[in-house]
């Protein structure tokens, strides 16, 4: 089973409905690694049943290349995002890498994305795990 990487910062509560969501709709054996820009985001996600965590800058730049599958906000590959949380080296170690991204187009601050309607948070993680499903051939 491919190891899904989910990141999030500032409180993690994005990151923890993705992971609640991929626990309730997938298989269990599925394998989730919750990174945090921060370890209350951390801690928050792994309460969503994530197999493992880690926090901050560089524990989020080792282990991006580790995964196969990468899900988040569009903020994390957007430096200085997230209040500053998203730093140059996280954004550049998510974005420069091949694996597969699935982000969610939330709001962020002096970013406007044409095209993005306002889709609620609960549609667009449904949306999501569509696309999780896809990927994973499931």
């Amino acid at each position: 089973m491919p190891v899904i990487g989910v990141i999030d910062g500032q409180g993690g509560g994005i990151g923890s409905h993705i992971i609640r969501n991929l626990r309730d709709n997938l298989p269990p054996e599925l394998d989730i690694v919750a990174l945090g820009t921060n370890a209350v985001a951390t801690s928050a996600m792994m309460k969503s049943k994530a197999n493992r965590g880690a926090s901050g800058e560089n524990a989020i730049i080792q282990t991006v290349p580790t995964l196969n599958l990468i899900l988040g906000t569009l903020a994390i590959v957007i430096p200085n995002s997230m209040m500053g949380e998203i730093t140059p080296k996280i954004a550049k170690a998510i974005s420069s890498n091949q694996i597969p991204k699935i982000l969610l187009p939330m709001k962020i601050a002096n970013v406007e994305i044409v095209g993005a309607g306002s889709e609620p948070l609960p549609h667009l993680i449904n949306d999501m795990l569509a696309k999780v499903r896809v990927y994973l051939d499931i």
